[in-house]
Parts: C-alpha cells; structure tokens; sequence
C-alpha cells in the first residue's frame, strides 16, 4: 500500500468513525426523552396550574366541593383520555406553574400560557390552541378620565408576574408606576380599591372579571396590534416525545372546533356560577 492510499484509508476510517459517533449521539438523545414513557408508566399526567384564569383555569364548587375547572381542564383530561392515563393537577402561582415545569416537578403547564420566543428557549409548547389579545382593564368611573396611554403617566399599572404582560406593562407604559403580583385575583382587587388604575389581562380573561364586576370595564385604548398571542401546554425542553403524543390528540380538537366549544362552555360557566 502507497503511503497517499494509507493516508486516504486512514481519512476514511476517521469519518466512519466521527459518522457512528453521531449516530450513536442521536440514539442516545432519543433513547434519553423518556417523557411519555414516564407518564404512561406512571398511568398519570402531573398538571401545574394557576386558577385565576377563568375561563381557561379557575375554581367553582362542585357536589359541595372546591373543584379546578375550565376549558384548560377540560382540554387537559380529554387529551389524558384519549392517551390513556389520568390526571393529577397542582395548584399555584404563574410564575411557579413555570419553574416547576421546567423543573420537571410537572409533566406539562397550563392556564392560558402564551407561546414566545422567549419561553421558547426554555420550554417545548404543544401546538397552538387559542388566539387572545392583551387588553387594559379600568374601573368604569374611569372611563372619561383614563382615554391615552400618557394618562396613565404617574399611575400604577398592575400585571401577573412573569407574563408577558408584564413586559408589555413596561415596553407600553413606560411612565406608569408598575405592579407585578403573582395571582389574576389579587390584582382585580387592587383595582377595584383603587390601588392601581389598570390591569393587562387577555381579552377572554378580562371579559370573564367584568361579567361578574360591574364597575370594571374593558377600555377602548387599543394597546399596541402586535400583541396578540397563542396559548399552548407548556412542557420542559427535553420532553419532545411526550409533545408529539399530545398534539397527536390536541390538533383534532383545534382543527374540529371542540377546543373554541370548551372555552365557550368554561366562559358561561364562569359568569353564571
């Protein structure tokens, strides 16, 4: 053997080598996603939630007892039917409904969780199931005196810590005293006491607050369009095999309307109960 044709075997055997090395990388990366496996074994789906989100995730009695309902719920155990396995939900702030997801405390995260680019690098989202908008909300006698966003100039606007709210609070009202707490209820009843003069909440949250409250209102200033935001089950990084197995069931449920059907059921619900 020529020593160019020992040169050119010995190339050839480095990039057999470095190409089962990558194969062997990617096997064990897919080996490693054990997620739906760990749910399927453990026959139960661990669900961190806030319930300061009616209509998505909020409480009611049912039979005599404090019950987590709405249409995140609902999607939520449809999704676990269809999968064969139960549900067990776990209550608490936003911001801990994150951390614990990403944790792994928690198989998946709900309660109207916006899709961004931002989470994104952090977390896996199922795919998209709901489209809302990010509106202001005000006490009614209000209305005349709170028209721009330069009145709000000195006053407190108030939005659930660790949402995206809570950057379009500082991105949009820059001037404004801003308050971040961790519960949607909390700050209702800043508002109502007059402790803030605003709150950003999503379209289908604020409207489920004013149909109970009558001296809230949503205002007609229109916060910026490029708002809008889709929600999805939030899961960790590294559960990839558990997303697919989600939207294998969610994306039926988005495409045959049976998702805008839940939403509708959990908003009645929610301003009636």
């Amino acid at each position: 053997m020529t020593l160019k044709n020992y040169l050119y075997s010995i190339l050839l055997l480095g990039l057999a080598l470095i190409l089962v090395g990558c194969q062997s990388q990617k096997s064990q990366s897919k080996a490693k996603d054990a997620s739906w496996t760990a749910v399927k074994k453990r026959g139960k789906l661990i669900v961190a939630t806030e319930t300061g989100f009616a209509p998505f995730a909020f409480k009611t009695l049912v039979d005599g007892k404090d019950t987590i309902v709405g249409s995140d719920v609902d999607m939520v155990k449809a999704i676990a039917d269809q999968l064969g396995v139960e549900v067990e939900f776990k209550e608490m702030s936003f911001d801990n409904v994150l951390a614990t997801v990403q944790s792994g405390k928690a198989d998946i995260g709900i309660s109207g969780i916006s899709i961004t680019k931002e989470r994104q690098k952090s977390f896996l989202f199922s795919t998209g199931y709901y489209t809302a908008k990010t509106t202001l909300m005000i006490q009614k006698s209000q209305e005349e005196k709170l028209v721009s966003i330069d009145d709000f100039a000195d006053k407190s606007i108030a939005s659930q810590k660790g949402s995206i709210q809570e950057t379009l609070a500082k991105e949009v009202f820059s001037d404004a005293q801003q308050v971040s707490l961790p519960q949607t209820g909390e700050m209702v009843m800043e508002l109502k006491q007059g402790k803030v003069e605003g709150i950003l909440l999503e379209e289908p949250i604020a409207k489920a607050y004013v149909a109970k409250n009558n001296d809230l209102m949503i205002s007609s200033l229109d916060i910026p369009s490029d708002n809008s935001d889709q929600y999805g089950i939030l899961l960790p990084k590294t559960s990839q095999a558990l997303a697919n197995k989600i939207d294998s069931v969610l994306k039926p449920m988005v495409t045959s309307g049976e998702v805008d059907q839940m939403i509708q059921d959990a908003f009645n619900l929610s301003v009636n109960q």
